[in-house]
This record gives structure tokens, sequence and C-alpha cells, in this order.
């Protein structure tokens, strides 16, 4: 398989467009539409569908586009081992983080990497942890932090902090105080009407299992996959939610929700970092882990990630 034909088909499929991929290869379209189509000759699969509005992937190019985006990148990652080889780190990594976390590591992370690894291209992407597993097992991404990880034959994990989950619900209209924060039993959460993920959501699955063990089930008003869909639902009275604490902390209407904690003991979520069992760690990516790891320990002490020079992650990472 050509390498080049398969960057090629790649840019197609996510841009929709030849003329677009073209102009951003700096290729002519001809020609780029030439090795797309000897890509299919050899693969003997149609890999997209052509229209006069563009390119769509067809079931055989979605497949594609996943093993090709890993590929690609895993090339990238080639070419930036031999360049380590004249010194420095350098290169390009790729980090998947949960929406909630990615609120509070985005700027940090990226003001470390900034500080400490200027010559390494960072790559941040939000998504749930599911699609994070895939995204590290088929090479798109070099490190994720995920919720609720089980063990993988492909992937490899390292504990960064168990975080407590909270009841959320609407403030009352009028209320002048909060009452006290008291805790809500599993047993009454259950009883209570949620709007919480759909299936395989970490979350959603921690919350079930935990209920199972107590003979529970939840009672699931709405499914919503998005916590400001479902902070904005619970807003308006449609039910409460199961959250992290500083979820509703980064909303952009903090004040229209109060929070209890859940269980004595608190329920728990564990949260780890992920990385590859089957490719090989680079000392960027070794770097960028510890980043991970300062940032995640800086938030757990402050409640969030200040990233202030005195700041755990403003120190240099080990090399």
């Amino acid at each position: 398989m050509d390498l080049r034909q398969l960057e090629y088909f790649v840019r197609v499929a996510e841009m929709a467009s030849f003329t677009k991929a073209a102009a951003a290869l700096g290729v002519a379209q001809p020609a780029l539409s030439r090795q797309v189509r000897l890509l299919e000759v050899e693969l003997r699969q149609t890999l997209l569908l052509r229209n006069g509005r563009g390119a769509t992937p067809t079931d055989a190019g979605k497949l594609l586009l996943d093993h090709g985006r890993g590929i690609l990148h895993q090339v990238e990652r080639a070419r930036d081992e031999m360049r380590r080889v004249r010194g420095g780190l350098m290169g390009r990594v790729a980090i998947g983080l949960p929406p909630t976390l990615a609120r509070l590591l985005t700027v940090p992370l990226t003001r470390a990497f900034r500080q400490h690894m200027p010559q390494v291209q960072l790559s941040i992407m939000e998504g749930l942890s599911a699609a994070m597993v895939d995204g590290v097992t088929l090479g798109r991404l070099d490190l994720a932090v995920l919720y609720n990880a089980q063990a993988m034959a492909d992937i490899e994990l390292a504990p960064l902090f168990d975080e407590p989950l909270v009841l959320v619900q609407a403030r009352q209209p009028g209320l002048l105080e909060d009452p006290p924060p008291l805790p809500v039993s599993l047993r009454e959460v259950a009883h209570q009407p949620l709007v919480i993920p759909s299936r395989p959501n970490a979350l959603r699955m921690h919350v079930e299992t935990e209920m199972a063990r107590q003979g529970l089930r939840p009672t699931i008003a709405l499914e919503i996959d998005g916590v400001g869909a479902i902070l904005d639902l619970v807003a308006d009275g449609m039910g409460s939610a199961i959250l992290s604490a500083h979820a509703v902390a980064g909303s952009v209407r903090p004040s229209a929700y109060v929070t209890r904690p859940i269980g004595h003991p608190p329920l728990l979520i564990n949260v780890s970092l992920a990385t590859s069992a089957s490719r090989p760690t680079t000392p960027a990516l070794q770097a960028s882990a510890e980043l991970i790891r300062r940032a995640c320990s800086a938030w757990q002490s402050d409640d969030k990630v200040k990233g202030s020079r005195n700041d755990p992650i403003d120190a240099a990472p080990t090399r």
C-alpha cells in the first residue's frame, strides 16, 4: 500500500472534497483523483462515494480511514524518532481527554509543552473514553486520560486519581442560601429521575455497576450524550444528574445547580492514563505522560490546575 495514496485518501475523506483536499495538499485535483482510484483498484474496494457535493467514505472507506489515520501517525512518529537522534525532545504527541477534564487541563498542558518541549507538536482531542480507547489502539492517539478504564490486552493503564461524583439538581427559585450539602445514599439516587449519558459511557457504566452491587437500578429520565446538554436539562427541571463536581463548577451557570455528595464513603470513579502496549514509548511520550500526571496532581491538590510558575506542572519533566 502506497503511503502517499493513503495520505491522499485520508485527506479527501476528512475534508469530504477532492477540490479542498487537493488545495490543502498542494497537488492537482486530477492527480489526486488518480492516486485515490489506484488505491481503490489495489484494495478492490470502492472507498469514496463521489457526487456533485463532494465525496463521502463508504463502509470500507470508513474502516480504512480509521486504520489510515493510525498508520500515518505512526509513520510520522518514526520520522520523529529519526530526528530525535540529533538530540532534544521533538515530534508530535496526540493526547485524548474527556470533555470535563479537557476544560481543566488543556491550557496548563499547552503552556507546559511550550515551556519545556517547544519542539514537540501537541495535539489534544476531546472524546468519550470508549472512542479514545480505539484511538490509542489504532494509533491515532499516543496518550489518553480515561474514566473507569478496564484492563485490556493492547492498552497499558497507569492510575492518576479517583474523582468523587455528586448528585446535581436544579437550584430552587427564591432560595436565599444553599442547604448543607449532606450526602445522599445511592439508594436515594436510584429513585431520582436521572439525565444520564447513554451506554457505553464510562460514567453511566460505573453508576449502573455500583447500583447493581446493592441490587438497585437507576431511574432513567433522559439519555443525553454531552455534559453541557445534561446540565441545561437539569436546570430546566427535567431531572437530576450524576457528574463530577468540577463539571458543574466549570459550567456556564454553576449557580443554577445544587450538588450533594453521593454515598458514605463517597462514590468515586477512577481516572487512568492509557498508552499502547504494542508500540514503543519515546522520550517525548514519557515526558508528556509526566506533564499529564503533574497537571492532575496540581488539580487534585488545589481543586484546579493553576498553571503558575509555582505549580508542579511547571517543573521541568524528567527526560
